[in-house]
C-alpha cells in the first residue's frame, strides 16, 4: 500500500470537517448579519456552460429599483450586465439576470480567475450596490442530459461558487488544449470530418489517421468561424485481415502539436448512445466491399472501425 492511500483518507475527513465548519459558520453567522443589506441568489446556475443564470431577492430597504444590473468585478476590471426587476407574488422584490460569459460569443469578456459578483441598483439619485449572497451551491439534477461544464464554442469554463462569507463568484478557467467534432459525415467515397480548436494554435495543422502501423494524411481546410474540415476517402484506409481496423484521429502541426478529435463539449449522460453514427457497406474502387463505422470511444475520441464484408471473403 502506497504512502498516498494511506495519508487520502485522513486528508478526505479533513477537508469534508473544514468544508462543514465552512458552511455552518457561512449559514448560522455571515448570512444572517448580511441578509439586510444583501441580496439572497433564489437560484444561481450555469446550465449551457456559457450563461449565468440568476434569481435573487432583495433586501427591503433597497424598495423597488428602476433599474438593476450585475457587477462583475476582478481586481481593476468590473464588466456589467443587465438585470430585469419585478414583484414577486407575496409582494417581494425579486431581480433576474442572464449574464452571457465569454467575449467570442458576445458576451462579458471574463477570462482565467474568480470574479465577484454583486448588483447595483438605482433608485431615483440613488444608486447602491449589493452583494449577491449565494446560500446554497447549484446542485445537479437527474435525468439524461447534464449541466454543460464548459462553453461548448470556446471551451472555458465556468463554475459558480461563494466566498466564505457566503459571497458569490464565478470561477473562470480557459479550456484546455482540444480538438471538438462539430459534424462528421460519411458517404460512398469518403468521410469528412468538421472540427474546431480549443485552447491553442495549430500552425500549418493536417489531421493524421492511424491504424495498426498505418498513417494516411490529410490536409485541413478552413471554413470560417473557427471550423475546419478534413476529408478522407475511404480507398486509402482498406481493411486489412479479416478483424475490425481502428483508425485514430489526430491534428498535427509543423510546431509539434497533436491532439486526438473528439466529443466532449456536450451535456448528454450517454454519448455513444445519443452520439451514435450509422454504418455504411462500401466498396472503394481497387479493394473489396467493407463496413465503416464512425464512432466515439469511452473517453469522447473520434474513431473510425474498418471491417471487411465476410462475403468478400
Amino acid at each position: 500500500m502506497s504512502a498516498r492511500s494511506t495519508t487520502g483518507g485522513p486528508r478526505r475527513r479533513l477537508r469534508a470537517l473544514a468544508l462543514a465548519l465552512r458552511t455552518r459558520l457561512m449559514t448560522g453567522l455571515f448570512v444572517p448579519l448580511r441578509r439586510r443589506r444583501s441580496a439572497v441568489l433564489r437560484y444561481a446556475g450555469i446550465l449551457d456552460g456559457q450563461t449565468v443564470n440568476l434569481h435573487a431577492e432583495l433586501p427591503r430597504s433597497a424598495g423597488v429599483p428602476e433599474h438593476a444590473e450585475v457587477v462583475l468585478r476582478r481586481r481593476r476590471r468590473t464588466h456589467r450586465a443587465e438585470a430585469r426587476v419585478h414583484r414577486g407574488t407575496a409582494g417581494e422584490t425579486l431581480v433576474d439576470a442572464a449574464v452571457l460569459l465569454g467575449a467570442e460569443v458576445g458576451g462579458v469578456p471574463v477570462s482565467g480567475g474568480r470574479w465577484r459578483l454583486a448588483l447595483r441598483v438605482r433608485r431615483g439619485r440613488r444608486t447602491r450596490t449589493l452583494p449577491l449572497v449565494l446560500l446554497e451551491p447549484p446542485v445537479p439534477y437527474a435525468g439524461p442530459t447534464k449541466p454543460m461544464t464548459a462553453s461548448p464554442v470556446t471551451g472555458d469554463r465556468h463554475r459558480i461558487g461563494r466566498s466564505f462569507r457566503g459571497s458569490a463568484r464565478i470561477a473562470s478557467t480557459v479550456a484546455n488544449p482540444a480538438v471538438e467534432v462539430a459534424k462528421v459525415r460519411l458517404g460512398h467515397a469518403g468521410v469528412s470530418v468538421d472540427f474546431r480548436v480549443l485552447g491553442t494554435r495549430a500552425a500549418d495543422p493536417w489531421v493524421e489517421f492511424a491504424a495498426s502501423g498505418r498513417t494516411v494524411e490529410r490536409p485541413v481546410t478552413a471554413l470560417g468561424d473557427g471550423l475546419l474540415r478534413v476529408e478522407v476517402p475511404l480507398g486509402e484506409m482498406p481493411p486489412r485481415g479479416s478483424r475490425p481496423n481502428h483508425w485514430d484521429v489526430r491534428l498535427r502541426d509543423k510546431g509539434g502539436l497533436s491532439l486526438r478529435l473528439g466529443r466532449r463539449l456536450h451535456d448528454v449522460r450517454n454519448p455513444k448512445r445519443v452520439f451514435a453514427m450509422r454504418r455504411l457497406a462500401v466498396t472503394p474502387p481497387g479493394h473489396p466491399t467493407m463496413i465503416v463505422e464512425p464512432r466515439y470511444t469511452p473517453a469522447g475520441n473520434l474513431r473510425m472501425t474498418c471491417t471487411r464484408m465476410p462475403e468478400a471473403g
